[in-house]
């Protein structure tokens, strides 16, 4: 009985350390991701900057008040539209300067203040990979501990209980 503790104990530390070691390479592709959505919004807003530049003194949301403020139907719609992709390019910089921390800051963005949307598309198109740096390493040392620590005072916890049941009947 005893051997076959220590192999779920070494399962469960393994276990741990694989999924710590993905942290680094989650973190890794939402970054990419992050980065190149703002490269694409930038690049869709940048001709509106332009025009907002020549006739507005560079403020894009007096280019948007006048296409909201004109009697065109197309201007109207064009405004939501570079509103829309404003917005977005504003969102996305917040997200990247975020994703500019040290690992750890990072790593924790990533995990707990995410932008929901763009990790459902990293999650569906991740690529489990190894990333072999000090991080990863941290990362897949601290969760395999804090995993295989956690299950097996659970283990522990849940033997005393029916240990301590059995003992008083």
């Amino acid at each position: 009985m005893k051997i076959i503790n220590d192999y779920v104990r070494l399962m469960l530390f393994c276990g741990g350390l694989l999924l710590g070691i993905q942290i680094p390479a989650l973190t890794d592709q939402y970054t990419k991701r992050v980065d190149a959505k703002l490269l694409e919004s930038s690049q869709l807003l940048a001709g509106f900057q332009l025009t907002a530049e020549r006739y507005f003194s560079g403020n894009i949301e007096q280019l948007i008040s006048h296409y909201k403020q004109s009697n065109d139907a197309v201007f109207k719609q064009d405004a939501q539209n570079i509103q829309f992709i404003f917005e977005r390019v504003k969102r996305l910089k917040e997200e990247f300067a975020a994703l500019q921390g040290n690992g750890l800051s990072k790593a924790f963005h990533v995990l707990f203040s995410h932008d929901s949307a763009i990790m459902q598309e990293t999650l569906s198109s991740y690529s489990y990979v190894i990333i072999l740096d000090p991080m990863a390493f941290v990362w897949g040392f601290a969760c395999a501990l804090l995993l295989s620590s956690f299950i097996e005072s659970l283990m522990k916890l849940v033997g005393l209980c029916i240990f301590k049941t059995t003992k008083t009947r």
